[in-house]
């Protein structure tokens, strides 16, 4: 089909369900979101949630953050995407960077809008959070330095986790003009190395899968050495998670929770080790985003749900 004959609406509405389906998203930043409040409430020895509209206001910035950060990587990767990933929908002109930079605006434009009406207290840390993009946007001013640096440059990119978390916890400690309690600390180090799990679990590949130019984990550093760092990562979080539930006295269950799932993580790793398959590749970021999905439940989503509901 003729990209250039289809309305911007539709171009754009395929662009989102292969690059930022905002379903999805809404649902898994939601739960994100969720569970910072919930762990800032539990460690302040909160029993009820916060207001639903500061909630949702916080939910939909969140949303509007990580949308910015897509539009961003979608510009600072555009030369390397023309050059080795024609498939994906810049490189073969369903959007332009130039309809992205707009959306991106637009986006900018709202969740400006909705803390100017409903939360203004988090505007200071929400521009430390742009000044922080922007930032990554540019490379650091260092971009050929960083590419040739991969460890270095995911983990500088990655602050931008906690960073957020900071806001959304803030839906609490900040909005009740109260001081963030010191477990929040560990809560944050938390997320940031659960982001280095799930940039790991998304990029490594089969050997048959890996293309020219692409630098996956498994490409860069070797299937078995990419993998075993994705368990040992996967251990250290399980350790900090623990750690902080224990802080906040949630009891043997989330330990339980993680527990398993830490066990799943250590089958899929020796599966993908014992025979790098795709299938098994694919089962690696199944695998980190089902963490993710458990870690943060189980550090406040589950907890608080119990609080909420009395049980």
């Amino acid at each position: 089909m003729n990209n250039g004959k289809r309305s911007f609406i539709s171009r754009f509405y395929e662009y989102q369900k292969e690059r930022f389906p905002f379903i999805g998203h809404f649902f898994l930043i939601g739960m994100f979101t969720f569970s910072a409040v919930a762990f800032s409430l539990i460690s302040r020895g909160k029993q009820e949630f916060i207001n639903p509209v500061i909630f949702f206001a916080g939910v939909i910035v969140n949303v509007g953050l990580f949308y910015l950060v897509r539009v961003f990587d979608e510009h600072k990767d555009a030369e390397d995407d023309a050059l080795y990933r024609k498939t994906l929908p810049v490189p073969r002109g369903l959007v332009s960077l130039t309809e992205l930079r707009n959306t991106g605006i637009v986006s900018f434009m709202i969740i400006v809008l909705v803390q100017v009406l409903v939360i203004p207290e988090m505007l200071w840390i929400f521009a430390i959070i742009i000044g922080y993009l922007l930032l990554m946007g540019k490379e650091f001013f260092v971009a050929a330095w960083l590419k040739e640096r991969q460890l270095l440059y995911i983990t500088s990119h990655m602050f931008i986790i906690p960073l957020v978390d900071i806001f959304s916890s803030g839906l609490d400690w900040l909005m009740d003009d109260g001081i963030p309690p010191a477990t929040l600390t560990l809560f944050f180090i938390i997320t940031y190395f659960n982001g280095l799990v799930l940039e790991f679990g998304r990029k490594l590949r089969a050997p048959s899968q890996e293309e020219p130019g692409v630098k996956t984990y498994s490409a860069v550093y070797g299937f078995k050495k990419a993998a075993i760092s994705f368990l040992l990562l996967l251990a250290f979080t399980f350790v900090l998670a623990v750690y902080a539930c224990i802080l906040v006295s949630h009891g043997n269950s989330s330990f339980i929770l993680l527990s398993v799932f830490l066990l799943f993580g250590l089958i899929c790793t020796l599966l993908y080790i014992g025979n790098p398959l795709p299938k098994r590749a694919k089962l690696m970021e199944i695998c980190s985003v089902l963490w993710t999905f458990i870690l943060y439940l189980s550090l406040g989503g589950i907890p608080m749900l119990f609080k909420i509901f009395g049980t």
